[in-house]
């Protein structure tokens, strides 16, 4: 069984497994009344069920999700950020995402680590394209405040650990100034090379300040950069590269890092997932 499976049953459970039984009558359906072909399954497959492909002779991907008002809220978000560096969205409904494919897709994670400078330069192009965005008047966008609700709860995290999240939690709250259109988990797997531009792909949509964004593609892509044996240093020279180009506070990133690697080990925790990268995480911010 891969993660994408074992993510789904431990999040869904026996809803999960009916869902991952229909997936192959559900893509057959999707493909013919899409005229659709060549499907092929990406490689790195978390939470949704991604495939790549051609529409006539065009590249695109399908992206179909158990939770769907999960992938409305993608959708609504791809709306939003069209024109602003994000992928073309085709095709919505209920049950799938159909998008241009990102040629030739190369990724940032690619760039890791003997690229680190060009790809944060890429990265902070990137946002502040897409924070230049109007926020929705009329919209479900959640606000990273209702995220971090998460951090209340009792959970097997050391006291530490939470009481310090929890108080820079609310004091970047409360000393926030701009709140913008955030994409919400801009990792080096979520930026594509499309031709001679890059795109985002796989947005949440969540409404709080520029600073908060950057704290996902920091602690990525995860599993490489805790092996490396220089990820102190270039952890540090992020920060202090991301300071530089955006224009915002170092110690404030910081504070961001390290309240998002407790959520992230929150997270996980309610989703039965392995929590060792967030637990290691937490104690190089902390440090």
């Amino acid at each position: 069984m891969n993660t994408f499976q074992l993510n789904i049953i431990s999040i869904y459970g026996e809803k999960g497994k009916a869902w991952l039984a229909k997936l192959p009558e559900l893509v057959a359906a999707i493909s013919s009344m899409l005229d659709l072909r060549n499907l092929t399954e990406v490689t790195n497959l978390t939470y949704n069920y991604v495939l790549s492909g051609f529409q006539g002779d065009n590249p695109i991907i399908l992206k179909l999700g158990i939770d769907h008002e999960y992938l409305m809220q993608e959708a609504f978000a791809l709306k939003c950020f069209a024109g602003f560096g994000a992928v073309k969205m085709l095709v919505e409904d209920d049950k799938i995402l159909l998008l241009e494919r990102a040629v030739p897709g190369t990724s940032l994670k690619d760039y890791f680590p003997n690229q680190e400078d060009e790809s944060i330069k890429i990265t902070c192009g990137i946002m502040k394209k897409l924070h230049q965005v109007n926020i929705p008047v009329a919209s479900d966008f959640p606000h990273i405040k209702d995220w971090l609700t998460a951090l209340d709860k009792n959970l097997p995290i050391p006291d530490e650990y939470l009481k310090k999240a929890r108080e820079l939690r609310d004091y970047l709250l409360q000393t926030s100034k701009l709140d913008v259109l955030l994409h919400g988990d801009m990792h080096h797997d979520n930026l594509l090379q499309n031709s001679n531009n890059w795109v985002v792909i796989d947005p949440k949509g969540v409404i709080g300040e520029p600073a908060y964004e950057v704290a996902a593609f920091i602690r990525n892509p995860i599993g490489e950069l805790l092996n490396h044996a220089d990820v102190i240093n270039i952890i540090q020279n992020r920060i202090t590269c991301f300071a530089k180009f955006l224009e915002l506070p170092s110690q404030r990133i910081l504070d961001w890092c390290f309240v998002q690697a407790v959520l992230a080990w929150v997270w996980a925790i309610e989703d039965g997932c392995d929590t060792n990268h967030f637990e290691q995480l937490t104690k190089i911010y902390n440090s």
